[in-house]
């Protein structure tokens, strides 16, 4: 693992003390805020700097023991015992330090925006996207993360035809970001009396939920249209035009949101949806300026392209993108074996942002 340059460290380590100095000064109110976020943020990054450069004198004093021509023969051997654990130290201490200087992802610590559509297969697929829904529900609910649906739509006999909802917490993108794209199911249906397997899949999105700091959105540029919400069947939910469409003119997006019978919350809903997908339109866009071959994200993070497959008949879970398979499938769709996904597919992530960077 290559050293952090050393000038960068420094540089960190001068921007911390300057932060401190600030606001041990009682600067006001805007000027506290914002130091004491920035400050909070590098905290963990100059603990790490302060470890690895402990570990690096630690190592440093052993190699200048071992280089004493005069060294007797007992402390010449007890050194010579130390260094390999100290060269491990040293090593770890480089690793967690290069982790924290990897670009950081703005949309990282957003609570997130999950959308789950059923694709090719019928009413199967319905009935799968319903499984997804709930693996995510029970995964947030493990987390500590808060699940609202913003709007869904039953299949005929049952699961999730569509479904939009909001998972707020800190560092839900982080999370789930990579849970984008077609997700295949391999299973035989309830009613199939042959025992033959079938194959259906459902799309999922997560997109970043976006505050209105983050796009400013005129309402010159929106088209509002109100309507009775319609429940299964057509039947109506209410009788008041609570459902709100919202398009956006200049993109051509469209939300629809019609779960509240409040038209006020519907709106403030829609208006909430529109932004994260304008805000993650915007990311996007930035992201295949910045870098034309960015496959580096576990794949290319196309929401068209298969990225994970579940077997019943096997018990079986794969993700494609990084050749990763477990033979955990209950605990995966209960949610509580998800991490043992997530966590390899943020580890992948990771190293090709270090092999970008030249650090690994």
């Amino acid at each position: 693992m290559p050293a952090p340059p050393a000038d960068k460290l420094d540089a960190i380590l001068a921007r911390h003390a300057i932060l401190t100095a600030t606001l041990n000064g009682g600067p006001e109110p805007e000027v506290f805020v914002a130091t004491s976020r920035e400050l909070a943020e590098l905290d963990p990054v100059v603990e790490a700097i302060r470890a690895y450069r402990t570990a690096e004198d630690e190592l440093k004093g052993i190699d200048a023991m071992l280089a004493e021509p005069s060294l007797d023969n007992e402390m010449r051997a007890l050194a010579m015992e130390e260094r390999p654990p100290s060269e491990a130290a040293l090593e770890d201490a480089a690793s967690a330090l290069n982790l924290m200087l990897l670009p950081k992802d703005a949309a990282d610590e957003k609570s997130a925006i999950l959308e789950i559509r059923a694709g090719t297969g019928g009413d199967e697929a319905a009935l799968f996207a319903g499984d997804l829904f709930r693996m995510y529900a029970r995964y947030a609910e493990q987390k500590g993360w808060r699940v609202e649906i913003l709007s869904q739509s039953e299949g005929t006999v049952g699961g999730l035809k569509e479904l939009i909802a909001s998972v707020e917490g800190r560092g839900v993108f982080a999370k789930l970001k990579f849970e984008s794209g077609v997700h295949r199911v391999q299973r035989v249906p309830d009613t199939e009396a042959s025992g033959r397997i079938h194959t259906s899949a459902a799309t999922v999105a997560v997109l970043p939920e976006a505050e209105e700091v983050d796009v400013v959105v005129s309402d010159a540029d929106l088209k509002i249209d109100t309507m009775r919400a319609q429940g299964a069947g057509g039947q109506h939910v209410n009788k008041t035009e609570s459902a709100i469409r919202i398009t956006h003119i200049p993109t051509g997006i469209v939300v629809f949101v019609q779960d509240e019978r409040s038209q006020h919350k519907n709106r403030a809903r829609a208006m909430a949806l529109l932004r994260s997908r304008l805000y993650d339109q915007e990311r996007t866009a930035k992201d295949s300026a910045r870098a034309a071959d960015r496959r580096s994200q576990v794949g290319s993070g196309d929401r068209s392209e298969r990225i994970r497959t579940y077997n019943f008949p096997q018990g079986r879970v794969t993700d494609h993108r990084i050749n990763l398979t477990l033979y955990k499938l209950d605990e995966v769709l209960a949610g509580t074996g998800l991490d043992e996904v997530v966590d390899p597919l943020i580890a992948d992530h990771q190293a090709a942002l270090l092999a970008a960077e030249g650090l690994n």
